[in-house]
């Protein structure tokens, strides 16, 4: 069994051998405490809530980085697929990644029920509350989802949108996080993911990808001329303030998946993969900096601030084992990743609003392909077979399911309706009512 396996015996295990090197008294001991209980729960919760806050991270980031005339619908797409996440990881998602996998390729089809019966009769040996570790599992598949809307935003219709997100949180994510999270095939041959590099972020930049060729750029993007006409953001401090909240909540995403608190090794372990994931970013942000000065002779404010969610990809297949040298390094080439992948897609006039693409996807395969060089247990080969197959199941099953939805209900809005601005053409509002047009507001009475 891996080290980030999060099956549900798991939490009890690591534990016992947690208690076991710390409490030689206890090392012939199967009992598990209940302050231990308390811990891993607690563990579970907290973390979670700092991923959760995520949410709001990528709904800032992405209202900076569109145009205020489709503002009030991203910020709509980032509660509603958190809440379409929820449904259904409780409804398929969590037993389909997690329920008797053993080796294999998924799960069961059936909703999620937590038992706490031993708990409640006083023997703690499942490690940590059921419901605690659902949460925890659930805020992952609504990350994966959230780096999709960001790359297809200003184009892409609501309620397609979303059905897309129900495919991917009830059905590929769970599959593919099942063959090594959920003790699958890839974790029978030692693949290495510690919280999700290639299994929640390039997951999702798979997934965005095809969404991206398949839906097509934004009117104006790309010129007949051939020439690339950049598009700037609405707010870039509200884009700043997103990638801070992000980064914050890296550290429950990434420190949470240590999956135990319940000895003095793990919350070392803890610690020590906090530092790790802050010093990933730092990287990606000074090298993006340095890259843009030398490349394009400014630096670019909104590369950087990708340049730091590309350090935080970078890190998070393998925060607990380099040294904070190494992490910098890890990060660094993140940033550097995103500098050369931005434009890149531009040029093969693949729209990518927030640059999620180059940041999840792109950071996301290097940063599981460098887990074995700080990770003696990996290997470079089984890394990449995990990556490829992820890859291919990704793509494969979201591109079929992208053309599905453009040859029935359809996927873009029209073009009048995109020169308007999704807000009005589908909200009927606006998410600046006082800066639109029409002119202010006048009070009467």
């Amino acid at each position: 069994m891996t080290k980030k396996s999060k099956r549900t015996a798991f939490g009890a295990l690591a534990t016992l051998s947690a208690v076991a090197a710390t409490s030689p008294a206890l090392a012939g001991d199967a009992a598990v405490t209940e302050t231990q209980y308390i811990l891993n729960s607690v563990n579970f919760l907290i973390h979670g809530f700092l991923v959760m806050f995520m949410a709001a991270g990528f709904t800032m980031l992405e209202s900076g980085l569109v145009r205020s005339k489709n503002t009030a619908t991203i910020c709509l797409k980032n509660i509603s697929l958190y809440s379409v996440a929820g449904f259904m990881f409780y409804a398929v998602g969590y037993n389909l990644m997690y329920d008797g996998v053993d080796g294999g390729f998924l799960g069961s089809f059936s909703p999620w029920a937590g038992n706490n019966a031993e708990a409640m009769a006083g023997k703690f040996d499942a490690g940590y509350a059921a419901e605690s570790d659902w949460f925890f599992q659930m805020v992952f598949v609504a990350t994966a989802a959230s780096v999709v809307s960001g790359t297809l935003a200003e184009r892409i219709k609501l309620w397609p949108f979303l059905a897309f997100v129900v495919f991917l949180t009830g059905v590929v994510y769970p599959i593919e996080g099942s063959w090594h999270w959920g003790g699958g095939w890839l974790a029978e041959r030692g693949f290495a993911d510690f919280a999700g590099s290639t299994i929640v972020h390039s997951t999702g930049g798979w997934a965005a990808l095809t969404g991206a060729i398949i839906l097509g750029a934004r009117r104006g993007k790309f010129g007949n001329d051939g020439r690339i006409h950049p598009i700037p953001g609405a707010n870039l401090p509200l884009a700043t303030l997103g990638t801070f909240i992000l980064w914050l909540g890296w550290f429950g995403f990434n420190g949470g998946s240590q999956l135990a608190m319940g000895s003095a090794a793990d919350v070392i372990a803890i610690a020590k993969i906090y530092i790790n994931t802050n010093m990933a970013a730092v990287g990606g942000v000074l090298a993006a900096m340095v890259m843009t000065q030398v490349i394009f002779k400014k630096v670019d404010l909104s590369m950087s601030l990708t340049g730091a969610i590309a350090g935080l990809v970078s890190i998070t297949a393998g925060p607990d084992t380099p040294s904070l040298g190494a992490a910098f390094l890890i990060g660094a080439v993140g940033g550097i990743l995103v500098v050369i992948f931005v434009p890149l897609f531009d040029k093969l006039k693949i729209d990518d609003v927030v640059g999620a693409i180059s940041a999840h996807l792109m950071a996301g395969i290097w940063g599981t392909m460098a887990v074995p060089i700080t990770n003696a247990d990996a290997s470079f080969a089984t890394q990449a077979t995990g990556v490829l197959a992820i890859g291919v199941f990704v793509a494969s099953t979201s591109a079929l399911f992208w053309l599905a939805l453009k040859y029935t209900i359809g996927l873009r809005v029209t073009p009048e309706e995109e020169d308007l601005g999704l807000d009005k053409a589908e909200l009927g509002m606006e998410a600046y009512p006082e800066f639109g047009q029409g002119g202010h507001t006048v009070w009467t009475g």
